[in-house]
């Protein structure tokens, strides 16, 4: 089973998310891929919030902040993982520690998700839903979000299932009752 989760900032994504990567049947190793780079306090917090939530659930781990299909030589087949998120990895891709900007990066995390989707039996990924807004953004910022678009796209096309989660709830849009 692979299901794609998208919602807004604090909608409870990541907690639905572990919630199916515990329950997910008949698999080895259950591995949660944090994309996450710290930048400041608060990004640390989340990161610490993150690890306690899931303390004691027998995740594993694995750091992954870019180059994403790396993951398809660090974990087995018969894995469960948690990809979150695609806003992070995303961002840790396009927006490079010299200061510049690689307008490409969707077009080189799409393959390797799809190879790590198709590696591993279970997944559930995580992105943020960053597009009904009313605000006129900046061409920098509209690249990033049609970006994240591409991806979302391809994952949710990849996946089982697709929700949007609202208030910790999931909407389904894709496959609900599979899972």
């Amino acid at each position: 089973m692979k299901i794609f989760l998208s919602g807004g900032s604090k909608s409870g994504k990541s907690m639905l998310a572990q919630r199916f990567l515990r329950d997910f049947p008949e698999c080895g190793r259950r591995c949660y891929i944090a994309t996450m780079q710290p930048h400041d306090e608060e990004d640390r917090r989340r990161i610490a919030r993150h690890l306690t939530e899931r303390d004691g659930w027998g995740f594993e781990t694995v750091e992954c902040p870019r180059d994403i299909e790396k993951c398809t030589e660090l974990i087995a087949p018969d894995s469960a993982i948690l990809l979150d998120s695609f806003t992070a990895l995303l961002a840790n891709e396009m927006f490079l520690p010299d200061g510049s900007c690689n307008e490409r990066a969707a077009d080189k995390i799409v393959p390797g998700l799809i190879k790590l989707l198709r590696h591993v039996k279970h997944a559930v990924c995580v992105s943020d839903f960053l597009y009904c807004d009313a605000a006129l953004y900046d061409e920098y910022t509209e690249r990033y979000r049609r970006a994240l678009a591409q991806i979302d796209r391809a994952a949710a096309l990849e996946c089982d299932a697709a929700a949007e989660v609202v208030c910790g709830q999931a909407v389904w849009y894709k496959g609900g009752a599979l899972v």
